[in-house]
């Protein structure tokens, strides 16, 4: 039911072409999934992802478990059709939401005790709870319950939650019985190459049909994570898909398939373009700003999305300072065209043998040669 082929390695880097089968459709990887954190991509509805060619999108298992709850999810036939989402979708564990959101957790070896940062009521998730709430749920990829380290984090503390992860692993697969669902090991080990390396290693030999790369991107230089790609990837399993999690600026998407990353999610996309930012094929563009109050001409000329080609920059900043829902919504369907966009034309260099070329020239058309920080 589950199948990854691997089509083409390239021969300039650790950047691969696959196809991940699922029961609802394949997934062509490299891929970035667009979040509907709820059960939705905000403002966006599932024909505007289908319009986009959104091969998979996530939801999250936290954030679904507190409201509508997983049992109502399961009663509405499970998060396809309670949705109306014919394709792919993965569901995180909502551990990285307990532990950053949750308040007053106290996390032992049975699992997490907690607060909803909702209402303030009180909450245990164990590893097999987590599997119950996914198996419900019923996503086509679902990821084990997993401690994610905070950054900067004292080794003793990076340790005790990477071994708790592997103990939890070992529980989730344990405990998940639906073979119409993927579930994903998480690597984690924060930036020490040792502990990286332990917990590639450890997860790879449990045998999961995919692997997850967790605790990056939450605040290290981007340096730093790109190297903890590179340290694990010898220990990872040809034959199943990446995954780094909630991984989502242009630069990082092309430096992870870069190494060797098949999948990404990340809120960038679309959190930032509410907020009025849109990426360009010349950059960030805060719609917002004066200069483009006369601006007629289209927000990207490179671009032929539904904003690009029906209306101008004059007209989308018009609409955030009316705080219209619509300016919203097409700066949303914008950023992940580009994403997506970004993506397609990455296989096409990988395919072609020429990442690096599209890389460097994407940089310098971009800006991230002189501010690496963009996003």
């Amino acid at each position: 039911m589950f199948q990854y082929e691997l089509l083409y390695q390239s021969k300039e880097s650790a950047a691969r072409l696959g196809r991940f089968h699922t029961p609802h459709g394949v997934i062509e990887t490299p891929m970035f999934m667009p979040v509907g954190t709820q059960a939705t991509v905000k403002t966006l509805t599932p024909d505007d992802l289908l319009a986009l060619d959104a091969q998979i999108i996530l939801a999250n298992t936290y954030h679904l478990y507190m409201r509508p709850g997983h049992e109502l999810v399961r009663e509405g036939g499970g998060l396809h059709k309670f949705m109306n989402w014919p394709r792919p979708i993965l569901t995180d564990s909502g551990g990285f939401q307990v532990f950053s959101l949750a308040r007053l957790r106290d996390i032992t070896d049975d699992g997490v005790s907690f607060r909803s940062h909702i209402s303030g009521s009180k909450h245990f998730i164990s590893p097999e709870k987590a599997i119950d709430i996914e198996n419900a749920l019923g996503a086509d990829i679902i990821m084990a319950f997993d401690v994610c380290s905070p950054y900067p984090c004292e080794r003793e503390q990076v340790e005790s939650a990477m071994r708790r992860t592997h103990a939890w692993a070992k529980r989730c697969k344990a405990h998940h019985k639906r073979e119409d669902q993927a579930l994903f090991g998480i690597v984690q080990g924060g930036l020490y190459p040792d502990l990286r390396v332990e917990s590639a290693k450890t997860i790879a030999d449990l045998d999961f049909p995919g692997v997850g790369i967790g605790g990056l991107s939450v605040g290290e230089p981007k340096e730093l994570m790109y190297e903890s790609i590179e340290t694990i990837m010898p220990y990872l399993p040809t034959d199943r898909p990446r995954y780094l999690m909630g991984v989502g600026s242009p630069d990082a998407l092309i430096e992870g398939v870069f190494r060797g990353i098949d999948l990404f999610d990340c809120v960038l996309p679309t959190r930032i373009a509410r907020n009025g930012t849109l990426m360009t094929s010349h950059g960030r563009m805060v719609i917002k700003n004066q200069r483009y109050e006369r601006d007629f001409t289209p927000v990207d000329e490179e671009c032929d999305c539904y904003l690009c080609k029906n209306f101008t920059r004059a007209y989308l900043r018009h609409l955030f300072k009316a705080e219209e829902i619509l300016g919203a919504r097409l700066a949303s369907y914008h950023n992940l065209h580009f994403l997506l966009n970004l993506m397609r034309q990455v296989r096409e260099a990988v395919r072609e043998e020429r990442l690096t070329e599209f890389r460097q020239a994407f940089f310098a058309k971009y800006g991230y040669l002189d501010n690496h920080r963009n996003f």
